[in-house]
């Protein structure tokens, strides 16, 4: 079970290069229920994850370089590329999504939980902005499939959060 909360930021932390990053390429071959492929560095995985925007099961698993070219060839959408950043925060670690392409300009941050009473619980840092776990329009599913014109929306939106 995955158990996670979305923001958006008023400010990037400063000094970004200083925290473990790597680098991702994402694509959606459906997204109900989603099937996902990734590449995070030299490493590629599918992953499947049923409905919900804060809840929902979650399964990942390893496949080859070549298994992820074949799987390639049936992406739908928008191709989701971004670095993220591992910033630890108390007993958490904040991933930083900073994204390229169509999205250059939208960064996200979200933070995984044991339990949805923890994330219920959890207190924004001064540097988030606004909670959007529960717009589906954040979520990179979500994303793969918009058009120019949604995009162009969401990152007008997302800019308007003070950063």
């Amino acid at each position: 079970m995955e158990i996670e909360r979305k923001f958006l930021l008023k400010e990037v932390p400063k000094d970004l290069d200083k925290y473990s990053s790597t680098e991702i390429s994402q694509g959606y071959i459906s997204t109900e229920p989603v099937v996902r492929i990734r590449q995070r560095n030299d490493n590629f995985y599918i992953t499947i994850k049923s409905g919900g925007l804060m809840e929902r099961i979650e399964v990942e698993k390893d496949i080859t370089e070549k298994e992820f070219e074949e799987l390639s060839t049936i992406v739908k959408g928008n191709v989701i590329k971004k670095t993220r950043y591992l910033i630890p925060f108390e007993k958490h670690t904040i991933e930083l999504d900073v994204f390229h392409g169509d999205f250059e300009g939208l960064i996200l941050a979200e933070i995984e939980f044991d339990s949805k009473e923890e994330a219920d619980r959890f207190n924004m840092p001064d540097f988030f902005y606004k909670d959007v776990t529960e717009n589906p329009a954040y979520q990179n599913s979500s994303m793969s499939r918009m058009a120019k014109e949604d995009i162009y929306k969401l990152l007008m939106i997302s800019s308007m959060s003070g950063m």
